[in-house]
C-alpha cells in the first residue's frame, strides 16, 4: 500500500482515483452479447454459456429435488446461521414499513402516498471463486416483505452444471420463488427480455464489469436496475485507540473480494502504522485468498493526517462503499459523513458483520456512487403511488391557484377544467 503522509489537496485526486480499466469497447462487446439473447433466445443462453462457463445446461431451472438435496446438504450450523441472519435482515428492513398516511395539504384538498410492491424482480448472485449466498439474504429478505409476488435468481452453473449449495439453501430460507442456472451478461439478458426466465421488472444485484455494463445498457429500454455497483471497496479512519490487529483484518477482509477492489486506510498520526503493517504482513500470509488480497492491495492507499477536518473532507470526496470509523471520538465523527454506502462505528463493528448478518442491506453503491444512490433498502422494492381527493370546499381553496398558473402557462384546456367545476358549484349554490 502506497503511504501518502499530510497530502495537499492537489494530490488529492491521485489518492481517491480508483482502479483504471480499460473499459473502451466493453458497452459495445456486452451489447453484442443482449442483443445476440434478444435475437437467439435460448440458443444465445446456451452458446454463451458454453463459452463463458464452459458448460452444456440441459435444465435451466433447479428442481424441488435439486433445492431438497441442498438443504440436507447444508451443514445445520450453517443453515442456523443463515436463519439468524435472515431473521435480522428482516427486523431492520421490516422497521422501514410505513404506513400511508393522509395530508391535509390545505382545507379540504387531501393527498396520500401508497407504496406497493414491485411485482417481479430478479437477483443475480454472482459465482466465481465464492458462492455469495449473503446476497440471497441481502436481496430476497426484503423483496419477499415488500411482498413481491416473484422472486427470480440467477446465478452462473458450475463446471458441472450445479449451482453452490448454499445459495440454494440461502433461497430457501428468504423465499426465493424460482432458480436458474444462468450467470454474467446472459443472465442479465435472460431476466431483461424473458428468455427462459420470466421477464423481470426490476434487476438487483452485484457483479463484475460485464455484468454491471449489462445492467446499465438494459436499463436504457426494457427494466429497472438497482444502481451502479463495481468492485468493492472500505475505506477506513483509525488513531491510536485502534487496535492495529483489528485494522489489518478489516483492510484484508475487503481485499480479498478480488483483484480489482480497493481499501483506503486514514490515520490520524502514525503511531498506529509500524503496527498495522507488520498485522497486515502476517495475517496476509496465513490467508487462502493472499495472492488476490495482495493484488488488491497494490491498488490500495495509506493516507497520514493530524486534524480531523482533513480526515472527514477526505473520506467525503472518497464516498466509500464501506465506511469503518476506529477511533476514540468515533461518534464526533460519524455524523460529519456525508458520503458513504454504510458506517461502522466503533472498534467493534468490523465490516463484515454487517456484509453477512447485523441487518443493513450490503448491497451498496461504489465507485464514488455513494454521491447520489442509497444502498438497497425497502424503497427499492416498491413504487410509490400518490393519491388525491379534493371536496368540493377544497376545490374552492384551491381552484383560483390553478387557474391562475395554467393561464400563466397558457394551458388553457388545464385552466377550464378547474373552472367548469368552479362555475357548476356556483350555479348549484354549494
Amino acid at each position: 500500500m502506497r503511504i501518502y503522509d499530510h497530502p495537499d489537496r492537489e494530490q488529492w485526486p491521485e489518492i481517491l482515483r480508483r482502479p483504471l480499466f480499460d473499459v473502451s469497447d466493453l458497452a459495445s462487446r456486452v451489447g453484442g452479447l443482449l442483443e445476440s439473447v434478444r435475437r437467439n433466445g435460448e440458443e444465445a443462453l446456451r452458446e454463451l454459456t458454453l463459452r463463458f462457463d464452459g458448460v452444456v445446461v440441459d435444465r435451466w431451472e433447479v428442481t424441488a429435488a435439486e433445492m431438497e438435496a441442498a438443504w440436507e446438504s447444508t451443514s445445520p450450523l450453517l443453515r442456523e446461521a443463515m436463519a439468524q441472519a435472515a431473521e435480522n435482515i428482516a427486523a431492520f428492513h421490516g422497521a422501514q414499513l410505513q404506513s400511508p398516511r393522509k395530508v391535509e395539504t390545505m382545507p379540504g384538498v387531501w393527498c396520500w402516498q401508497k407504496p406497493v410492491a414491485i411485482e417481479r424482480v430478479g437477483l443475480y448472485i454472482p459465482g466465481g471463486s465464492a458462492p455469495l449466498f449473503s446476497t440471497v439474504l441481502m436481496l430476497a429478505v426484503p423483496a419477499r416483505l415488500a411482498g413481491c409476488r416473484e422472486i427470480i435468481l440467477c446465478t452462473p452453473p458450475g463446471r458441472d452444471g450445479s449451482v453452490h449449495p448454499a445459495i440454494l439453501a440461502a433461497a430457501r430460507i428468504a423465499g426465493v420463488t424460482r432458480i436458474f442456472r444462468l450467470g454474467g451478461v446472459q443472465a442479465i439478458g435472460a431476466m431483461a427480455y424473458g428468455v427462459v426466465t420470466p421477464k423481470v421488472d426490476k434487476i438487483f444485484g452485484p457483479g463484475n464489469q460485464y455484468v454491471m455494463a449489462a445492467k446499465q445498457l438494459v436499463s436504457l429500454n426494457d427494466v429497472a436496475v438497482d444502481m451502479p455497483a463495481g468492485p468493492s471497496e472500505v475505506a477506513i479512519i483509525a488513531d491510536h485507540s485502534a487496535e492495529p490487529a483489528f485494522i489489518a483484518a478489516d483492510l484484508l477482509s475487503q481485499a480479498e473480494h478480488g483483484p480489482d477492489s480497493q481499501v483506503l486506510l486514514v490515520l490520524r498520526g502514525k503511531r498506529l502504522l509500524p503496527g498495522i503493517e507488520s498485522a497486515l504482513q502476517e495475517q496476509l500470509e496465513a490467508l487462502p485468498r493472499r495472492d488476490i488480497a495482495r493484488k488488491a492491495l497494490e491498488n490500495s492507499r495509506i493516507v497520514i493526517f493530524s486534524h480531523d477536518g482533513e480526515i472527514m473532507d477526505l473520506i467525503n470526496a472518497y464516498a466509500p462503499e464501506h465506511l469503518i470509523i476506529s477511533t476514540g471520538n468515533y461518534s464526533t465523527l460519524a455524523p460529519l459523513v456525508t458520503h458513504a454506502g454504510s458506517v461502522f462505528m466503533g472498534n467493534f463493528t468490523p465490516e463484515s458483520a454487517g456484509d453477512y448478518a447485523s441487518g443493513p442491506n450490503h448491497t451498496l453503491p461504489t465507485n464514488g456512487w455513494a454521491r447520489s444512490f442509497s444502498g438497497v433498502n425497502m424503497d427499492s422494492f416498491v413504487r410509490k403511488i400518490t393519491f388525491q381527493e379534493i371536496t368540493t370546499s377544497g376545490l374552492k381553496n384551491l381552484g383560483p391557484v390553478v387557474e391562475t398558473m395554467a393561464a400563466a402557462e397558457e394551458l388553457e384546456a388545464h385552466k377550464n377544467a378547474v373552472t367548469l367545476r368552479l362555475d357548476y358549484l356556483k350555479m348549484k349554490g354549494i
